[in-house]
This record gives C-alpha cells, sequence and structure tokens, in this order.
C-alpha cells in the first residue's frame, strides 16, 4: 500500500467549497479535476492490488478447489480499509499536489 494514501479521510467529511476551487477558481472545474484524479488513482490501486494478489494464484488441474490463504485475505482486508479513490483526490487537491492544465491554452514558454 502507497503511504502516500494514508493522509486521506477514511470516512465522510464535509469539506469547505472555498477551499476546493483555491487553485481553480472555478467549483466545478475542481470537480472534474477531482473526478478524473480520482478514477488515475483507482487504477492505480487495482493494479497494485492485483500485482500482490498474483502472487498468490495456483495453477492446478482442479479449477473448483478453493485455497484460503491468511496473507491473501488480510491484504484484500487492508485495501478494503483503504481511504476511498475521491477522498484521496481531493487530499491531493487540498494539500496542492494535482497538476493540471487546459489543453486549449499552449503551454508556458512553448512557443
Amino acid at each position: 500500500m502507497n503511504a502516500k494514501y494514508i493522509n486521506a479521510a477514511k470516512t465522510t467529511v464535509t469539506r469547505n467549497v472555498d477551499r476546493l476551487d483555491k487553485e481553480t477558481g472555478n467549483i466545478y472545474e475542481s470537480i472534474v479535476i477531482i473526478g478524473k484524479r480520482a478514477n488515475q488513482i483507482a487504477v492505480e490501486i487495482k493494479e497494485e492490488l492485483h500485482e500482490k494478489l498474483e502472487e498468490f494464484t495456483v495453477t492446478g488441474e482442479n479449477i473448483e478447489e478453493i485455497y484460503e490463504n491468511r496473507e491473501q485475505i488480510e491484504m484484500s482486508r487492508q485495501y478494503e480499509r483503504m481511504p476511498k479513490p475521491a477522498a484521496i483526490a481531493i487530499e491531493e487537491m487540498l494539500e496542492g499536489r494535482v497538476v493540471f492544465r487546459h489543453p486549449e491554452h499552449p503551454a508556458k514558454g512553448a512557443e
């Protein structure tokens, strides 16, 4: 599990809207950015979990047999207790760790 995800809230938290739109100046734009970042985080977490669970895959002739592995169950529980991707994205936005740009505006310095 990535340590950068630990700071986010694990439960529902009421947010100050004025703080969310501080960087963009528009609450709706901030929500779109947070949503896109949350999708990126969800994909990262999913890939990380699948990589770790691949270690426990058992190739056998009988597919119907189910193997219970305590380490695998504990790892799954640990990922279930993690903050949700949206909470992580909001925390990143509030801390100023989200980088965004407008594709219709040319990049500064590139002319």
